[in-house]
C-alpha cells in the first residue's frame, strides 16, 4: 500500500509542468491576492534547494516552510535570515523554537519586508513634491508542532500580518497547517502543507487625491494561500557523505502550479553544497548555495548562503545563521 501511495505521488509531481493538476485558471489568476511578501521563502538552505523544502524541513526554517518539521530537529534553535531581494527590497526573518518534550515543540517568528522611503509624486510634480512615503510588511507567527507517532507529525501556525503603505494599513490573521510522514522505506518521506489561509483583506485609511478628492473605500483581496506536496529521500549516504533529493508541487491560489526540484550534498554534516531548479515558475529557474555547520561552545552554528537568478529582475542573495542550542 505504501509503495502504491509513493508511486502515485511521484506520477503527480513529474507530470508536465504546463498541465494544470487542479481545475484552475492558471496564469490568468495572477494578481488576485495581496500580501505577496508572504510568498518569499526564508533561509539559505531552502532557497538554495529551489524551495523544494517542506519534506526536508527539520530546522528553525520549518517555522516558515512546514510546522510539522520542528519536532524532527535534534535541538532547540534560533534562526536569523537576511534576503537581499529584487528592486532594492530587503527581507528579514528571526525565529526560534523550543522542544519541551520529545514529541512537542513551540516556536515564534517575525518576518519583515522593508525598503527605502519613496518620493511622493502627482500629476503636476512627476519628479516629486519634496515629500516621501514608506512601505513595509510584518508578520508575527506562533507555531505548535507535535509528533503523533515515530513516523508522523502535525503542525500548525497562527500568523498576524500587517502591511503599511503611507497612510493605509491592512491587517489580518491567517493560519498554516502541515504534516510530515516517514514511510519506513529507507529515508523516504512526504509532506503536505497549506500556508496563508484566511479571510479576504482590505486596507484601512483615507487617501487625498489631486483636486481635494478623497478615497476611503477599498477593494478586498484574498491572502496568497499556497498548497504544497513534497517528497524527499537520501538516495546515497554513509558515515561521511549524504545526498538528499527533494521534489515538490506548489499550487498557489494566484498563479499556475509549478514544480521545485532540489538536492543537497553534505560531508560529515559540516560542509554542504546545494542546488535547485524551478519548473513553470515566473522569472525563476536555477538556484545554488552552500553552507557550513560548526560546533562552537554551547551551540552548533550553521551559516548558509543561497543565490537565485531572475530572468529580468536580477539576482537575489540570502544569508542565514542558525544557532542550535543544547
Amino acid at each position: 500500500m505504501k509503495i502504491r501511495i509513493i508511486t502515485i505521488l511521484l506520477l503527480l509531481l513529474t507530470v508536465k509542468s504546463n498541465a494544470q493538476l487542479f481545475p484552475t485558471l492558471g496564469g490568468q489568476r495572477a494578481g488576485i491576492s495581496t500580501l505577496q511578501f508572504l510568498k518569499i521563502g526564508v533561509g539559505g538552505r531552502a532557497a538554495a534547494m529551489g524551495d523544494a523544502f517542506i519534506a526536508v524541513a527539520d530546522d528553525a526554517s520549518s517555522l516558515y516552510w512546514n510546522p510539522a518539521g520542528l519536532v524532527f530537529a535534534k535541538q532547540n534553535e534560533v534562526m536569523f535570515s537576511h534576503n537581499q531581494w529584487v528592486a532594492d527590497i530587503s527581507q528579514e526573518f528571526i525565529g526560534g523554537f523550543f522542544k519541551f518534550s520529545a514529541n512537542d515543540a513551540v516556536g515564534v517568528s517575525l518576518t519583515a519586508l522593508h525598503m527605502a522611503d519613496m518620493k511622493v509624486t502627482n500629476e503636476v510634480n512627476p519628479f516629486g513634491t519634496g515629500q516621501y512615503f514608506s512601505f513595509g510588511d510584518i508578520a508575527i507567527t506562533v507555531t505548535y508542532s507535535r509528533k503523533m507517532t515515530d513516523q508522523f507529525s502535525f503542525g500548525g501556525s497562527i500568523r498576524y500580518v500587517e502591511e503599511t503603505l503611507d497612510k493605509l494599513k491592512m491587517r489580518g490573521v491567517m493560519i498554516d497547517l502541515g504534516t510530515m510522514y516517514w514511510t519506513g522505506l529507507g529515508t523516504t518521506r512526504f509532506a503536505v502543507a497549506i500556508t496563508n489561509f484566511g479571510n479576504e483583506l482590505a486596507p484601512d485609511g483615507e487617501v487625498k487625491l489631486w483636486g481635494d478628492r478623497t478615497v476611503s473605500d477599498w477593494q478586498s483581496f484574498s491572502p496568497p494561500t499556497m498548497f504544497r506536496i513534497g517528497f524527499a529521500m537520501e538516495p546515497w549516504q554513509n558515515d561521511h557523505n549524504r545526498i538528499t533529493a527533494s521534489i515538490q508541487l506548489n499550487h498557489p491560489n494566484d498563479n499556475s502550479e509549478n514544480v521545485s526540484i532540489g538536492a543537497e550534498y553534505s560531508y560529515n554534516e559540516i560542509l554542504n553544497l546545494r542546488g535547485g531548479y524551478k519548473v513553470n515558475a515566473d522569472e525563476q529557474s536555477f538556484t545554488a548555495g552552500a553552507g557550513v555547520r560548526l560546533p562552537l561552545g554551547i551551540a552548533n552554528v550553521s551559516v548558509d548562503y543561497a543565490f537565485a537568478q531572475f530572468s529580468r529582475l536580477g539576482a537575489t542573495h540570502r544569508f542565514s545563521i542558525i544557532l542550535g542550542l543544547y
